[in-house]
């Protein structure tokens, strides 16, 4: 059932308890999807102030450019909201790995049963 919210155009995004907001980052030319991170408003506002994806790391508790450190920036091109507003796509021009582990995406396995994971064959 649709609610209000689905239709506005007015900007109101569910953060969670801890004012964070999933991120999911798409590579806009490939549409593969990179990685998901948390946003909170301070990430979101120095994203579109500055036009390089920035995030809120939890384990760090900081504000967080991606790419600061290895220089693997992700250029923001565009931002949707799902329709209830609780999660963002960030659509990106990746520069170099999107993942820690110099992959160039952090979904780099596949679930084979519930305590079984796959390599994908393209992402070693």
């Amino acid at each position: 059932m649709k609610s209000p919210r689905d239709e506005t155009l007015s900007f109101m995004p569910q953060w969670n308890a801890d004012g964070l907001i999933p991120a999911i980052a798409q590579d806009i030319h490939d549409k593969e999807i990179k990685m998901m991170a948390w946003m909170n408003e301070e990430a979101l506002r120095k994203t579109l102030e500055t036009g390089i994806v920035h995030y809120w790391s939890r384990s760090r508790n900081a504000l967080w450019k991606k790419g600061d450190e290895s220089g693997n920036i992700q250029k923001l091109i565009e931002i949707r909201i799902d329709c209830d507003q609780d999660c963002l796509l960030l659509l990106v021009e990746q520069t170099g790995s999107a993942c820690h582990t110099d992959r160039p995406s952090c979904f780099y396995r596949k679930l084979e049963t519930l305590e079984k994971l796959n390599f994908l064959s393209n992402t070693n």
